[in-house]
C-alpha cells in the first residue's frame, strides 16, 4: 500500500522562495508508484493552504488568499480542511478532509521552518518528519550554540563575538579581538540571507547594521583563509553515511544569497573537490560526522566546513535542512556517491519512519 507523504513549503522566512524551488525538485523526484504526495504550503503570512498539483508547480511564492484550501491541524487527529467562505453567509466544503499523512517532509528553510518550531508543531501532531528532531533543529540552526557546542566537544570553529540588538557595541574592541577580514552573519538565518564580508571599521559597522535587520542577536567571525568545503551526512543515529567532498569556488567575493539563486554564475560547484588529498578528505568526513553527532542531528545535514592550509578542518556550520533545487550541494553529493534522486528522497522518508517507530515505542507511563 502506497504512503502519504505531506510536503511542506514556502513559510514566513526570507528563504520562501528557495523552499518553493526545493519542493518542486522533491516533488518530482518522489516515487510516486511507492508515496503519494500531498503539498501543504506555508504562505508568506503564515497560513497554511492544501496546494493542487497544478497550481504548486506554477507558483515563485504563496500569498494568502490567491491560491489553495486553507487547513487547520488537530492535534491527535488527520489534518482536515476548513470550509472555505464563497459569500457573506454561505460555505462549500472543498475536499473537506486532507488526505491521512504517513510521513511529512518538511522543507521550509529558515526560521520557523529548520529552527525547531515547525519540528515541536509535528511532533505534538504526532507525525513522522524528515530532518532533525525539536533540539538538532534549534541548536543546528542557532549558529551561537552551534559554535559553543562544537567548541566544548573540541571541534574547531572560526574564532567570534556574540552580538544582542539590545546592547551597546564596542567596535574597536571586536577589530581588536578577530581582526579583519570579518564576517557578520544573523545568528538564526540561511542561505546566507543578511550576511556580509567587512574589511574596514564602515564596512562593519553598516554590516552589523543589517544583520540585525534579520534577527535579534548576530555573530561576528574572523575571516579564516582557507576553501570552502562541504560535506553530506546521510542516516539516524544508529547508522550513519557521510558523503565524498566538494568545494565551491569564488572567482571574487564570497558565497553569499546572491551567487547561490541570483548569479549563480559567480560560484562554482566542484565535486569532488579537487586537489584534497585522501588525508584531508578522512579529516574533513569524520569532523562532520563528529559535529554531527555532537549537535544530536538526524536525518541529514549538510556540513560546511574551512580547509586550512596546515591541514586543519574548521566547522562552519551546519545545515540541517539543506536545500533541494538544481544546484543544491546535498543531492549533487549523494549523486556523485551513486545513489539516485528518488533513491535519496525514499531513504529520507524511511529514515523518518525508523526514527518515528522507534520513539514511539519508548514507555510513555511510569510502569
Amino acid at each position: 500500500m502506497k504512503k502519504t507523504v505531506a510536503l511542506l513549503c514556502g513559510g514566513v522566512s526570507p528563504e520562501h522562495e528557495v523552499s518553493m524551488n526545493s519542493a518542486r525538485n522533491i516533488y518530482k523526484a518522489i516515487d510516486k508508484k511507492k508515496y503519494d504526495v500531498a503539498v501543504i504550503g506555508v504562505s508568506r503570512s503564515g497560513q497554511w493552504l492544501h496546494l493542487p498539483e497544478d497550481e504548486f508547480l506554477q507558483l515563485a511564492s504563496i500569498e494568502t488568499g490567491n491560491v489553495g484550501f486553507p487547513l487547520m491541524l488537530l492535534p491527535g487527529e488527520e489534518l482536515v480542511i476548513q470550509y472555505r467562505p464563497v459569500g457573506k453567509s454561505q460555505f462549500t466544503v472543498q475536499n473537506s478532509h486532507f488526505p491521512k499523512v504517513d510521513v511529512v517532509f518538511p522543507i521550509i528553510h529558515g526560521p520557523f521552518g529548520e529552527d525547531g518550531t515547525l519540528q515541536g508543531m509535528l511532533a505534538l501532531l504526532g507525525l513522522p518528519f524528515v530532518g532533525a528532531n525539536t533540539l538538532g533543529a534549534s541548536v543546528g540552526m542557532d549558529k551561537d550554540f552551534t559554535k559553543r557546542l562544537l567548541q566544548d566537544a573540541g571541534i574547531l570553529v572560526a574564532p567570534w563575538v556574540t552580538l544582542r540588538k539590545h546592547e551597546t557595541i564596542d567596535y574597536h574592541s571586536i577589530v581588536q579581538k578577530l581582526g579583519y577580514p570579518m564576517f557578520v552573519k544573523p545568528a538564526n538565518m540561511g542561505s546566507s540571507v543578511g550576511v556580509s564580508k567587512a574589511e574596514t571599521l564602515e564596512e562593519l559597522i553598516e554590516a552589523i547594521h543589517l544583520a540585525f535587520k534579520f534577527d535579534a542577536k548576530i555573530l561576528v567571525e574572523q575571516g579564516l583563509k582557507g576553501r570552502e568545503i562541504e560535506t553530506a551526512v546521510l542516516g539516524n543515529i544508529e547508522d550513519l553515511q557521510v558523503s565524498g567532498v566538494g568545494e565551491i569556488v569564488m572567482e571574487k567575493g564570497f558565497y553569499d544569497y546572491d551567487s547561490k539563486y541570483i548569479s549563480p554564475d559567480a560560484a562554482k560547484v566542484v565535486i569532488p573537490a579537487e586537489d584534497v588529498s585522501e588525508k584531508d578528505v578522512e579529516n574533513i568526513r569524520e569532523t562532520a560526522l563528529r559535529a554531527f553527532q555532537v549537535l544530536g542531528l538526524e536525518g541529514l545535514s549538510r556540513m560546511d566546513v574551512f580547509l586550512l592550509d596546515d591541514g586543519r578542518v574548521f566547522v562552519n556550520e551546519p545545515n540541517t535542512l539543506p536545500g533541494f533545487t538544481n544546484i543544491s550541494m546535498y543531492p549533487k553529493l549523494w549523486m556523485q556517491a551513486g545513489m539516485s534522486y528518488p533513491d535519496l528522497i525514499d531513504r529520507l522518508l524511511t529514515l523518518a519512519l525508523e526514527r518515528h517507530q522507534r520513539d514511539f515505542a519508548l514507555q510513555r507511563t511510569r510502569f
